[in-house]
This record gives C-alpha cells, sequence and structure tokens, in this order.
C-alpha cells in the first residue's frame, strides 16, 4: 500500500524511519520538568483568605490573564480549573481548585483541591511556593518549597477548546 519510507519528525527532532510518506508529527503531550528553559516560574505567597481559615495563593507578579479567567493548575500530578481572582493589591489569585469548569465557576460545596494540597503539605500562611507557568493564559503548575513537578504540554485547538465551553455553559 505505502511504498515510500516514511519519516517522523517530533517536536525534539527525533527520528523514527516507517514505511509510507514523510509526514511532521508535533506531540501534543510533551512532557517538560519544571526547570525546563520553557517553563518560567514566579514566586506566590499562601495567604488567608479574608477572615476565613481558606486559603489563597497570591501571585506576585502579573499573569497573562484576567480576573475571572478560569485556568488550568496541576496540584500533586493532577490538573484542575482555577478561576482567576484578584488580591487588594490587584494580583491575580487562585482560591479554589475544583476538577471541572462547572465546579470552577460555583464552588459552593464542592470540594477545594487547592485546601487539600495546602493542607498535605503543612504549609502555614506567610510561606512562598511557586508557580510554574505552562502554557502562558492557560495551564500553571503550583509547587511547595522544594519540590520538583513534571507537566504535560499542549493546549488544545481553538475549535476543540470551543467544543468544550460549549458543553460546559
Amino acid at each position: 500500500m505505502w511504498a515510500a519510507d516514511m519519516t517522523v519528525v517530533t517536536r525534539d527532532q527525533r527520528t523514527d524511519t516507517l514505511t509510507g510518506p514523510t509526514v511532521i508529527f508535533w506531540s501534543m503531550s510533551e512532557r517538560v520538568t519544571h526547570d525546563h528553559p520553557t517553563i518560567e516560574t514566579l514566586k506566590a505567597t499562601l495567604h488567608r483568605h479574608g477572615g476565613t481559615t481558606q486559603p489563597e495563593i497570591r501571585v506576585a507578579e502579573e499573569l497573562d490573564v484576567e480576573t475571572g479567567d478560569l485556568v488550568r493548575v496541576v496540584l500533586d500530578d493532577s490538573e484542575y480549573r482555577v478561576p482567576i481572582e484578584e488580591s487588594p493589591d490587584g494580583k491575580p489569585v487562585f482560591r479554589h481548585a475544583n476538577s471541572s469548569p462547572r465546579l470552577a465557576r460555583n464552588p459552593h460545596g464542592a470540594e477545594n483541591a487547592l485546601a487539600e494540597w495546602v493542607e498535605h503539605r503543612e504549609l502555614s500562611f506567610g510561606r512562598s511556593v511557586s508557580v510554574d507557568i505552562v502554557e502562558p493564559g492557560f495551564k500553571y503548575g503550583l509547587r511547595g518549597p522544594g519540590e520538583s513537578a513534571v507537566y504535560t504540554g499542549g493546549k488544545p485547538s481553538d475549535s476543540l477548546a470551543g467544543i468544550a465551553k460549549n458543553l460546559d455553559s
């Protein structure tokens, strides 16, 4: 059926020879470590949300997001949806992480994976954490002090994201 050799070139330029015509393949699920040159790391601080015992992560610098945007945040190798909120000084804040966009937009009564992440590490308010920018405006990772992380890169195409957004509405 296919007479010519097929060369598959991945994003990291490794080459395999198969049977068929030449094609270029870009992997959507590239795995990168937190210290990879494509990952920018920002400092953030764990704070108490208002007068509650609920944690919030205040990012020290600006992110490529607007208040109200829904982003993906990786905690312990699991991906959650987090709405971007604003601190009193206008900086981005993560207050709760949920398993679905619907729960992230309306978290009342839902489990908060961010609170569980903080509790598991026994982090105290005022402690620094790291925010890794995996895909600006789309995916971020949180790491506790001295922790490492591996992230799966890749942002869905605009058409797939549009379909998913319509399903969530």
